[in-house]
């Protein structure tokens, strides 16, 4: 149905709409790779870097994906909080996490979830480059710090929510008389509701129309889920299922199938099953301090930060220390963050990851000839910081905040709409549409399409506004677009409707009101 992932990752380079972004994700995930995927697309560029398989990295030039930002975006953090540790941490060179965490602003655990919605927001963005290139690259440069995504579930939601259903329907491919079935003794992430709805029903081996029957989800949904069912390795053609040796009843329930879970969103954080072994208390009789906020906190910030230390700063010895004050400072750490005094898997993965961060720091400074090696590296690393000149504060501003930002087109673009360059605005509306595909910009992108040519592209931009006021009711722009365009294609009956939700949602613009009136007198007509 697929090609293998040994066979994906053969190319080295491409494109996404050859090889589907979801498809990447999953042939690395399978393979293991440690690497880093480069896409671009016109001014728009991404770098993901993998971790044996899973993705742990993420950066764009595109500044609402900055961690900052999106905090600002989520009401976690204020504008004025956010320009001031910004411009603090260009100074200081202090990542801007670690700079709300030492002002009080956020913590720790708070920062570690926000960044996994902010890198899962950026992976699930991906999804919709269709258009983009792609390149393998086997060097990667080490995070700073790590947040690992679950690339099962991932692939899920993106095809799911994101995907354009043009690209689905153009890389899955079946016949209405094929069969599916589900893979037994396949692994998989947790489902909602409709997901598992779905799943559940291709246990009786259905057509695709069958399928749909079954569950009772429309041709859109129950596409995209069998596709991302299909990809994942947990759905196949009933004939090729028959084919594959069955697995033995140990292995199935060492391998149990998908359960229904939490309802996915758009942008989710990673979903982690608990270790049952993790249930039962410690040999060592230490109280878990899952629900200790401190000690979650202390984990979380240690962990945020270990990647980025040398030996020396992540074990807190100086250069000089000698093997047993070395060996004291390494059993504290690993007694204070040791895996048993957690319980759920999340913070006990963090607290494995932290033990084998202090086990490889411990075992460097322990050899003569690899301590002496990190000393050369920090004394090198403190003359290159003298030798080369810092750039000043404005400057270091000005090329960290080079990004693109969607804001500043969709003002651009609205100043040339009020002048009547509609051309003009149609172009900078394309440009933020490209970087943040909000409804807001995809509503006033569809109308700046329909002034530049009523007569011809009044269809097109009316089923864009259509797309949009099914995504947000709540966008009374995009309302107020779709009665304008109905409107001018004569669909009086649809403008009333559009210009009456329009005024719902502010019922002070009492321009509606004559709208609705002119409307219905067509209407009667």
């Amino acid at each position: 149905m697929f090609s293998t992932p040994a066979q994906v990752l053969r190319q080295r380079e491409g494109a996404l709409a050859e090889t589907p972004f979801a498809l990447l994700l999953h042939a690395l995930a399978i393979e293991e790779r440690t690497c880093t995927l480069e896409l671009k697309v016109r001014q728009r560029e991404k770098r993901i870097t993998f971790e044996d398989g899973a993705p742990v990295a993420c950066s764009s030039n595109l500044l609402h994906e900055t961690l900052g930002k999106f905090l600002v975006e989520k009401g976690k953090l204020s504008e004025a909080d956010y320009q001031k540790a910004l411009a603090e941490s260009v100074q200081t060179e202090v990542p801007i996490g670690g700079l709300l965490v030492q002002k009080g602003l956020i913590s720790p655990f708070d920062l570690y979830k926000q960044m996994q919605a902010n890198m899962a927001m950026k992976l699930l963005d991906c999804f919709r480059w269709t258009d983009a290139r792609f390149r393998l690259i086997a060097d990667i440069e080490p995070p700073d710090t790590s947040v690992r995504m679950n690339t099962a579930q991932l692939i899920l939601t993106g095809i799911a929510t994101m995907m354009p259903f043009d690209e689905v329907t153009t890389h899955f491919v079946f016949t209405d008389d094929r069969r599916f079935a589900q893979v037994p003794g396949v692994e998989g992430p947790r489902l909602s509701s409709k997901d598992a709805r779905l799943f559940q029903a291709l246990r009786f081996r259905p057509t695709f129309p069958e399928l749909q029957q079954r569950s009772g989800l429309d041709t859109d949904s129950a596409l995209r889920r069998l596709y991302a069912f299909c990809l994942l390795g947990l759905v196949d053609f009933a004939e090729e299922v028959d084919k594959r040796p069955q697995p033995t009843p140990s292995a199935v329930a060492a391998m149990p199938a998908p359960m229904p879970g939490p309802a996915l969103t758009p942008m989710p954080g990673t979903l982690e099953t608990v270790d049952p072994s993790a249930l039962v208390p410690a040999a060592t009789g230490l109280a878990f301090s899952d629900e200790d906020e401190a000690v979650k906190n202390a984990l979380l910030s240690a962990f945020l930060s270990h990647r980025s230390q040398d030996p020396f700063d992540l074990l807190g010895v100086p250069e000089n220390v000698q093997p047993v004050a070395l060996r004291k400072a390494f059993l504290a750490l690993t007694d204070k963050f040791s895996p048993l005094r957690f319980q759920t898997a999340d913070l006990k993965e963090k607290a494995e990851g932290l033990l084998v961060g202090y086990a490889r720091a411990y075992g460097a400074l322990s050899e003569v000839e690899q301590a002496a090696l990190w000393r050369k590296r920090r004394a090198a690393a403190r003359e290159k910081k003298v030798g080369t000149g810092r750039p000043s504060t404005e400057e270091q501003f000005r090329i960290r905040t080079d990004l693109l930002d969607a804001s500043t087109q969709y003002e651009e673009a609205r100043k040339r709409l009020k002048a009547e360059n509609y051309a003009g605005a149609f172009e900078y509306f394309e440009y933020a549409c490209d970087i943040d595909p909000k409804p807001l910009y995809r509503a006033y992108r569809a109308w700046a399409r329909y002034l530049m040519k009523p007569e011809s592209h009044g269809k097109l931009a009316l089923q864009e506004l259509l797309e949009v006021v099914k995504q947000e009711p709540g966008c009374e722009e995009a309302w107020f677009f779709t009665g304008e365009v109905s409107r001018g294609e004569g669909q009086w009956a649809q403008a009333e409707d559009a210009y009456r939700k329009a005024f719902k949602l502010n019922p002070k613009n009492r321009q509606y009101v004559d709208l609705i009136q002119d409307t219905m007198k067509r209407v009667k007509r």
